[in-house]
């Protein structure tokens, strides 16, 4: 589902269900770091990086640990750029060169409406003024998880261009929906604060990709070079 919210450049491993058949064994650095993790935040943790790895072997990388750095960003191997995502019954990793991409962003959550009082936290007045039109056209689709899982994106990809923390407030996300059989679309991120410089140019926008299927509601940030 989510390789299809990216240019063929990027590669994506998802899987799904909670039992842990299919993770494969943590290196022992990535060990360490959920020794005494709970078993939900163990599995958690274990079965996004086994995403993560089988993304590397179709990058024709050999597997490799991936160990949370700065405020929790995954530290990825020489050359790679990555983000992960998982929630329940959900986990999935997206890989790219970095020579083909600058940045990327993923996230996924359960599609339904957010907890009551959440939208007000994370959403700008414009946005909820156009969070309410769109619900008008489709309101099988949860518009304010969209845009909480949108701004989840694009943080994971500003992140590891500025080393910086961007709030809810610090983006304005514009979404579009498409016409096709099922919720998709893109939606723009006009940044509220100076962007990230790539290349010779500051970025003023992220643009990404949605769909919502099999009951989940999945986001992807590109950011391409200059």
């Amino acid at each position: 589902m989510i390789e299809e919210l990216f240019p063929d450049s990027v590669v994506a491993v998802e899987s799904y269900g909670d039992d842990g058949a299919d993770q494969a064994p943590l290196h022992p650095g990535e060990e360490a770091v959920v020794a005494r993790s709970v078993d939900k935040r163990r599995r958690e943790f274990t079965a996004v990086r086994t995403c993560a790895r089988r993304a590397m072997e179709k990058l024709g990388v050999p597997p490799q640990p991936v160990l949370p750095g700065e405020r929790g960003a995954p530290r990825w191997p020489d050359g790679l750029l990555g983000s992960m995502t998982h929630c329940d019954g959900y986990r999935a990793a997206a890989l790219v060169r970095a020579t083909d991409l600058a940045s990327l962003g993923i996230d996924a959550e359960p599609h339904g409406p957010l907890p009551d009082g959440v939208l007000r936290s994370v959403a700008l007045p414009d946005e909820q003024e156009r969070l309410a039109l769109l619900a008008t056209r489709l309101p099988a689709v949860h518009w304010d998880r969209l845009l909480f899982s949108a701004k989840e994106s694009v943080y994971k990809a500003w992140f590891p261009l500025t080393g910086m923390w961007l709030g809810f407030e610090e983006a304005d996300i514009e979404i579009h929906p498409d016409h096709g059989t099922e919720p998709s679309g893109r939606f723009r991120a006009r940044l509220l604060v100076p962007g990230p410089v790539v290349g010779a140019r500051r970025l003023g926008h992220f643009d990404g990709r949605w769909i919502v299927r099999q009951g989940l509601v999945t986001t992807a940030v590109t950011v391409h070079h200059a």
